[in-house]
């Protein structure tokens, strides 16, 4: 080694610290005298991790001017390097954040008063830029931030040396830069690695005050629109001039990061990217492990926060009650989420986001390592993989040649319990974290005065000594021993049983012989000199004792859905017959008596008396009625995030189909009633609301698995009070229209501009592929686009409606525009106009004998469905309600009293005729061979109320059956106990605990406005 070379101890370096300021150039000029000279050092005899998996023993890094100069064993060190021996010590890559707000500035939210505030229809950002406040991808981080050392040093205290800076607002929310998280006399230019690292986007519109949107839905379909906007103007450019959609495009080939609430999000986001041809990665909030299958099947790269749920405080019974069975097991399983993920191949990075307290980092991290993650999979998510996600491997994330010299100081393995970090070198500037704490452990003789020695043991952590002294051959008494720097302090006492023999010794200890030694007072107030000499280390069974293994980590089973009523796994679908019932088929057949019908592979196989089946699970059905699934023409269960996007006339672009719910446990209710399909609708907060969907109740599945394969595309339209907003208060009279005149403007104009828009894309269509390059392309318009399919009977439109006038309105612009309703719901004054119904070719979906609950429902009648069906019609009772839902059946059987329609035809309106509505009648809604098997074996007669649905089957999967949901419940109530006393034994070993919180468990209607339900009343 050359004698120029430098040697300094870990304290020496301590002078160190301010040099890698000034070893880097700058073009700022500095006032006064400073000095340049490069930042050159050495860390000899480290145990490194180069990279995740890498691992040198004895070896060196060499670091110059904040980059990595060389990093390897018996390596010759350059001269003039401040060498650090690092003998004993572990060193390794800094960590990297993909999700933080570093150095900017905060967001502050919309202001919130008593009244509410009117509507704000138009941005009311200046310039050229888009329509919409929530879209502002102009926006750079890397202009708004500043170093900010508070900031810094919170996240350099838990490892990190980078994060990945962005503003954590609107929907479309721009560039976010890479940064490092040095601060001593760096300026913004010096720690700005990446000035547009990564993209970013939400479903969640942050800080804009703009209505639009104003729903989950709203905001999915404001991305689709501004994914064909950009793209539209990037192929027109003399069309408009708009910085926003300029900046969109030029952000395509970044990588794209989407932060979303929830694993359903994670879904969604995915979904849209799929559209689009964008692969995100996906900031979740870890609960990713609830739908393991499905976030795989993704193809993502995720952003998993370590934020876990403190337990529940459940002392109190009446609390404990309020917790659903979903934060009982999730508080159980987040720790967990990283590990499942790993386990399934699913590459992820970890973040410290959406942690209040960043202090509960490293502490959550080592849980994680508890509950199954190995410290190659943390360590590889700290540093390779977020430095991969966003191409900034050649600049952190790894200790090569080059890269950026952000490296951990440890004084044993990173993740272990004991691990002391002692220093984040950040662009090769030392930042010390803490010293290593000395280890007084060890077994002493200790010397009081002229008293016969005696065995001292100091036992437990290096930070917290435990001392046991041996007072005679076979007693040993416990102490206390502090160390405060180098003054030491012992008491103990001799005689326990005698509270005033306690011996206090103070002192000092000497490292280099390891003897403690000072002055001390016995009980009889005697002064006497007092020595305490090591012998040897402590015995490996009294560190043993001092740290408690941890418990091995129990966790219960993953439920499809992760909600109350979830299953291990979905049933199955099973070849089942089921033997003399008595079968309502709603179709020709009729009622039979004493008949079989065969489920295999989800449809009805056959019909008959005295089948057999091999392999078939045989369900007595004598005594029992077998009738096809219930079928709800009108709901608004199983959605999610608002069902009204009202802030417009006309939201035809919005879709139930990305909003739905899976976990709503109205699915797993309307099983029990013997429903089996429904429609999801908008709501009816304007004229053209948005599309629906239509779905099978298959409880546990994901929500793209619930839809109907194939179906027809439905949408909703609205007339009345709602669609004017007649009862919406002071603050909105803006919105168009106000009167029902400007409702049949709205539908008129809406028509019209479809019919142009359709005519300027055949126009554009017809033209040659030459011609098309030449010619500048119509703007693609996701509103139209839905309006247009109705003009060509490609979607279906069920319109809510009351009074007989607005009816007879709709009718009127159909047929002067040329499209048809498929069917009006609720109709409560459809016996006015049957005749013009049916000669229009509508269907009719009402209630039985709902009325009274506003001004437009006067005239409603019991006898309305009845007289519709008499006229002709094909008309179906609908619930518009969760409640009601459960107990189609029964809203059926009101009509062979009002109006005495049959009870087959009765029946029908809950089954066949709904099914025929939604054009679904050739696979469902009457028993039939080749139907799907849906089907519900009912205790009595259907039409009873004191029937109830003993088997549900979809598909021939049994979602419903009275024994399993008598089992279902009593593994619920087993599951929370096991969980509340795990929760108990939590809180009296320290863990914190929250308190427990009623949530809102309320439902959607047709006039529920903004994202939270109405609660039950």
């Amino acid at each position: 080694m050359q004698t120029s070379t430098l040697r300094f101890t870990l304290a020496g370096l301590l002078l160190l610290g301010g040099l890698g300021a000034y070893a880097q150039p700058t073009t700022y000029p500095r006032n006064g005298v400073y000095d340049q000279r490069p930042g050159l050092y050495a860390f000899t005899h480290a145990t490194i991790f180069t990279d995740y998996k890498t691992r040198l023993i004895d070896a060196t890094l060499i670091v110059r001017d904040g980059k990595v100069e060389a990093v390897g064993p018996n390596l010759k060190i350059p001269a003039g390097a401040v060498v650090q021996d690092l003998k004993g010590k572990y060193i390794y890559p800094g960590f990297v954040d993909l999700a933080a707000s570093y150095g900017l500035p905060e967001v502050k939210p919309p202001e919130r008063t008593g009244r509410r505030p009117p509507p704000q229809f138009e941005t009311k950002k200046t310039g050229a830029y888009d329509w919409n406040q929530a879209i502002h991808p102009e926006t750079q981080a890397a202009q708004d931030f500043k170093v900010n050392d508070e900031q810094a040093d919170v996240y350099r205290r838990l490892g990190f040396g980078a994060v990945l800076t962005q503003q954590p607002d609107g929907i479309a929310r721009g560039t976010a830069a890479l940064v490092s998280l040095a601060t001593a006399g760096h300026r913004e230019n010096e720690v700005l690695l990446l000035e547009r690292a990564a993209a970013g986007y939400s479903f969640d519109k942050g800080s804009s005050t703009q209505n639009y949107p104003g729903s989950l839905m709203g905001s999915i379909a404001l991305l689709r629109q501004t994914f064909l906007d950009a793209d539209w103007n990037q192929r027109n450019p003399g069309k408009e001039q708009n910085l926003s959609l300029r900046a969109w495009q030029e952000q395509r080939s970044l990588p794209q990061i989407f932060e979303v609430s929830d694993k359903l999000n994670a879904l969604r986001a995915d979904k849209l990217g799929d559209e689009f041809r964008t692969q995100y990665i996906i900031k979740s909030r870890g609960d990713e492990y609830q739908r393991l299958t499905d976030i795989k099947a993704t193809g993502a790269s995720f952003v998993v926060s370590l934020n876990f749920p403190d337990a529940y405080n459940v002392d109190d019974v009446y609390d404990a009650s309020r917790i659903s069975l979903e934060e009982l097991k999730h508080w159980e399983m987040a720790p967990a989420n990283a590990a499942l993920l790993a386990k399934a191949g699913v590459p992820f990075a970890l973040s410290a986001a959406d942690l209040k307290d960043k202090k509960k980092f490293l502490p959550n991290l080592r849980k994680a390592i508890q509950y199954g993650l190995t410290e190659e999979q943390a360590l590889r998510a700290l540093t390779a993989t977020p430095a991969e996600l966003i191409k900034a491997q050649d600049k952190v994330g790894s200790l090569k040649p080059g890269l950026t010299a952000n490296f951990l100081v440890c004084s044993t393995r990173l993740f272990a319990e004991d691990n002391v970090l002692l220093d984040n070198w950040i662009q090769g500037e030392r930042y010390q974290l803490s010293t290593l704490p000395a280890d007084y452990r060890g077994v002493y003789t200790l010397q009081v005065g002229s008293q016969p020695a005696v065995q001292m043991l100091v036992a437990g952590k290096p930070e917290a000594p435990e001392l046991k002294v041996a007072v005679a051959p076979n007693d040993t008494v416990r102490g206390a021993i502090s160390v405060q720097g180098e003054l030491a302090t012992i008491v103990y006492n001799p005689t326990p049983k005698n509270k005033a023999t306690a011996v206090r010794l103070t002192g000092y200890y000497t490292p280099e012989t390891r003897v403690f030694q000072g002055d001390g007072q016995l009980p009889d107030a005697a002064l006497v000199k007092w020595t305490a000499r090591r012998q040897e280390a402590a015995s490996r069974a009294a560190r043993r004792d001092s740290v408690k293994a941890p418990e091995p980590v129990q966790l219960g089973a993953i439920l499809y859905p992760f909600a109350a009523y979830g299953r291990p796994a979905i049933p199955p679908q099973e070849t089942v017959l089921i033997k003399n019932a008595t079968v309502w088929t709603s179709d020709a057949a009729g009622r039979l008596e004493n008949t079989d019908v065969l489920l295999v592979g989800g449809k009805i196989s056959k019909i008959g008396k005295s089948l057999t089946a091999k392999a078939a699970r045989v369900v007595d059905g004598t005594g029992k009625h077998l009738t096809p699934g219930i079928i709800d023409e009108h709901s608004h269960i199983g959605i999610i995030g608002g069902v009204n996007e009202g802030t417009q006339a006309v939201t035809a672009e919005v879709r139930i189909g990305d909003v739905l719910d899976p976990e709503d446990v109205d699915l797993y209710r309307d099983l029990a009633g013997g429903v089996t399909a429904a429609q999801l609708l908008h709501g009816s907060a304007n004229p053209i609301g948005g599309q629906s969907q239509l779905i099978k109740m298959r409880w546990g599945a994901a929500p793209e698995d619930l839809k109907v394969a194939g179906a027809d595309g439905f949408i909703k339209f609205a007339l009345g009070e709602n669609v004017k907003q007649s009862n919406a208060g002071e603050a909105n009279v803006l919105r168009f229209p106000q009167s029902r005149m400007g409702v049949e403007q709205v539908f008129v104009d809406a028509f019209t501009r479809a019919r142009e828009y359709e005519k300027e894309w055949a126009a554009y269509n017809k033209l040659g592929k030459g011609k098309q390059k030449k010619a500048e392309a119509p703007r693609r318009d996701l509103e139209l686009d839905a309006l247009v399919e109705i003009l060509n009977n490609k979607r279906f439109i069920t319109c809510h409606s009351y009074v007989q006038s607005e009816i007879n309105m709709l009718l009127s612009v159909a047929d002067r525009m040329g499209f048809k309703v498929n069917t009006f719901t609720h109709i409560l004054e459809g016996y006015k106009v049957a005749d013009k119904m049916k000669a229009h070719g509508a269907n009719a979906s009402t209630f039985a004998d709902w009325w009274g609950y506003k001004n437009e429902v006067r005239d409603a009648i019991p006898y309305n469905a009845a007289i519709m069906h008499d006229a002709g019609l094909n008309v179906a009772i609908n619930s518009d309600d969760a409640e009601m839902s459960r107990r189609l059946n029964q809203e059926a059987a009101k009509t062979v009293k009002y109006g005495g329609l049959s009870e087959e035809e009765a029946l029908k309106l809950v089954t066949i005729n709904p099914a025929r509505m939604l054009h679904l009648d050739q696979q469902m809604g009457s028993i039939k061979e080749g139907k799907d098997a849906d089907v519900v074996l009912w205790s009595g007669h259907p039409l009873s109320v004191y029937s109830h649905a003993e088997r549900t089957f979809v598909d021939g999967r049994q979602f419903f059956d009275l024994e399993s949901d008598k089992v279902l419940r009593q593994d619920m109530e087993r599951e929370r106990l096991r969980i509340v006393q795990k929760m108990l034994a939590a809180k009296k070993g320290g863990a914190p605990t929250q308190t427990a919180t009623a949530k809102p468990t309320g439902h959607f209607h047709c006039d529920t406005d903004g994202e939270e339900k109405e609660l039950d009343q």
